[in-house]
């Protein structure tokens, strides 16, 4: 049965973290305290559940709670060897932990156990860090708060503020909480009840303070040029640049990516101050750790030719990666971490908005809500006063702290496919729909594009959330809609690289009975419709700088004459001589492009379900639903081939091994004598 402190704490959490205005997303900690018996001695001990390292309160489950002695956290105090070996005490936590199972203590851990409260909230609301960070932030406190909520200065999270802040809610009975200068705001209370209560206090209070006393235009006057473009033009601008800040993103780890054109960065891009505010990085250690020390910004109006911005783009990410190391050099000390990558974060553009990086998805999505947190933290705190974060060798501390490498260490090791997005055509049904599934599975971020919107939706939607897949409406034989395409795409991940030609259609038909009609249809879908979709792909894949596959799913009766088939297999053998010239041509900028062969694939096809099988069947002589267990007797293998088998070659394909092989057909069709390469 679950401890009442826990279902109380569990409740108390969703709550606050359902608002993003008391927290950002996995930000900040909550804690209860109570008893509960020791399955060892069936005796009562005192214990504290607090939000484990890396969770988020706002989903928090019994399974992400740390659990730990309350006994012998306190002894802690006696051993604590003092701020310079703060490190130390990371591992300490772990002797402390109660039972099996749970999650890692976090840093803050020391702040819930130390403090004499029974209910602990740690936060990092945007209004609170607005007062933490602004130049007079203890006198604000005192402003805003009165004697209910004390400053304490800022001080790296860990043991020694633990130590801190229960020595001021001692030292201050009628206090119901603080601000930590630079970072946020903890509160405490008798009840989870009260406690969830006095954190909203000082978080509606400091918001109502900035709202009544600040100044309406806090980043100064509006830059000429620097206005947001309109929507349109903005979203197509962000498209041509995104694989471009991508793959200088990448360039010491591959980087998935998101793009925000909010009100909040294109006000903030917009105005004077955001140049320097920019440099003065964020200060909530949430904030810059998932930001890095500071952004990226291009000093450019929003309307510069795009081939200006990307030049500019290119030398000040040159400069920001020099930046960047002299930052280390000048703080890192013999023990430190190596250097963990000098590519930004955050890259701004005025007029367009925020680009955001990350080793997935979520993450560089996280990133950029955390930058639009940090914007607002600058909003408030330069309304009354000026922002101050804290110092730049503070944030080294933090950003190379051994927490962050035990977190780093812990975190699993990266599927096949991961950082990889692709686009796959004819995605909303059949072997579309399996290598779609394949793809996502193996970690890659997948665009299913289909003519039929709502079938790739579903598709979508079946693999999972839009961190990783996206539906888009694409017809191939139509050049300004795969434009299209492979901009939602960029858009929506950041780039591509990896591009699944998969859209086809079939009709069966001796060679008198074949009309032009149905010659034109085929080889616009198949052989146009590829050429079309491989040439846009190219064209974001050498502006990625990254390399790519493309890969064709072609046919067996690309190489077998098959009998009233005429248009299908010349279509099929365009297909496979692009395969050729395609891998001929784009391998020098690391372009892999290859093919693959399937047969009778009839279960799950989309194309035999659409009349292909019926007409295949009547060709052979044979009913349709026996169509595939006719051709499985007809292989060397004796075996019927499904999409799964499709998909499973286009992952080897793309997967890493096969690194070096480009120009390749891989048959799947169980074993056909006839259509062996050669």
């Amino acid at each position: 049965m679950t401890n009442q402190a826990v279902t109380d704490l569990l409740a108390r959490s969703h709550a606050l973290g359902a608002d993003r205005r008391n927290t950002n997303y996995a930000g900040g900690n909550a804690s209860a305290k109570g008893a509960d018996l020791d399955p060892a001695t069936n005796a009562e001990v005192e214990l504290m559940w607090v939000k484990g390292s890396g969770g988020d309160l706002g989903t928090l489950t019994e399974a992400g709670l740390a659990v730990l002695r309350l006994d012998r956290m306190r002894a802690l105090v006696d051993v604590y060897p003092g701020e310079e070996r703060e490190d130390e005490m990371v591992a300490a936590f772990d002797y402390c932990l109660h039972g099996k199972g749970g999650a890692a203590p976090s840093i803050d851990t020391a702040m819930h156990g130390l403090v004499d409260a029974p209910h602990v909230d740690h936060l990092h609301p945007d209004s609170g860090i607005a007062i933490a960070t602004a130049a007079d932030g203890e006198e604000l406190t005192r402003k805003v708060f009165g004697d209910r909520v004390v400053w304490v200065p800022w001080r790296r999270p860990g043991f020694q503020l633990g130590l801190d802040i229960a020595a001021i809610k001692q030292a201050n009975p009628q206090a119901i909480g603080c601000v930590l200068g630079g970072h946020g705001i903890t509160a405490w209370g008798d009840t989870s009840e009260q406690c969830q209560a006095h954190s909203l206090e000082i978080i509606r209070t400091a918001e109502a303070y900035l709202a009544e006393h600040g100044d309406p235009e806090p980043f100064g006057k509006a830059l000429p040029g620097y206005e947001p473009l309109p929507e349109e033009e903005r979203r197509a601008r962000a498209a041509l640049l995104f694989p471009v800040l991508r793959g200088l993103a990448s360039t010491d780890s591959p980087q998935l990516g998101h793009f925000t054109d909010s009100p909040e960065v294109l006000e903030f891009l917009a105005r004077e101050k955001h140049p320097a505010l920019a440099a003065l990085g964020t200060s909530c250690p949430d904030h810059f750790l998932r930001t890095k020390v500071a952004p990226l910004v291009v000093d450019l109006p929003g309307g510069a030719p795009i081939d200006d911005v990307i030049d500019r783009v290119k030398e000040l990410h040159a400069a920001y990666r020099e930046d960047y190391a002299a930052y280390y050099r000048r703080h890192a000390t013999p023990d430190s971490p190596p250097m963990r990558g000098a590519d930004p974060a955050i890259v701004l553009v005025p007029g367009v908005g925020m680009f955001s990086f990350g080793r997935d998805k979520q993450t560089a999505r996280v990133a950029g809500e955390f930058y639009v947190n940090a914007i607002n933290v600058m909003r408030g705190a330069e309304s009354v006063s000026a922002y101050a974060p804290i110092p730049e060798s503070e944030k080294f501390r933090i950003e190379y702290w051994e927490l962050e490498e035990a977190k780093l260490r812990r975190m699993p090791k990266p599927k096949p496919l991961a950082t990889r997005i692709a686009l796959v055509t004819g995605g909303g049904s059949g072997i579309g729909r399996a290598i779609a599934h394949r793809l996502a599975a193996e970690g890659a971020c997948v665009a299913v594009a289909d003519r039929d919107l709502a079938a790739a939706t579903s598709v979508a939607e079946e693999i999972g959330n839009a961190d990783r897949a996206v539906a888009v409406a694409v017809d191939v034989t139509d050049e300004d809609g795969i434009a299209a395409a492979m901009a939602a795409t960029s858009l929506a991940f950041g780039g591509v690289d990896l591009v699944v030609n998969n859209a086809g259609l079939s009709v069966s038909k001796p060679l008198m009975e074949t009309s032009a009609k149905d010659w034109d249809l085929q080889h616009d879908v198949m052989a146009r419709g590829s050429f079309l979709v491989s040439r846009e792909a190219a064209r974001v894949m050498v502006a990625q700088g990254m390399g790519g596959d493309i890969v064709y799913i072609v046919s067996k009766n690309g190489v077998f004459a098959g009998p009233n088939n005429i248009a299908y297999g010349a279509t099929k053998a365009d297909q496979a001589h692009q395969v050729r010239l395609l891998a001929a041509e784009l391998g020098e900028h690391g372009i892999r492009v290859n093919g693959v062969n399937p047969d009778g694939v009839v279960r799950g096809s989309g194309i035999f379900a659409s009349g292909w099988g019926a007409q295949r069947a009547a060709v052979y002589g044979v009913p349709e639903e026996e169509l595939g267990a006719f051709y499985a007797k007809r292989t060397l293998l004796k075996r019927e081939v499904l999409p799964e088998h499709v998909a499973n070659a286009v992952f080897v394909l793309t997967a890493g091994d096969l690194s070096h092989t480009t120009g390749l057909h891989i048959p799947v069709d169980a074993g056909v004598a006839a259509a062996f390469l050669r």
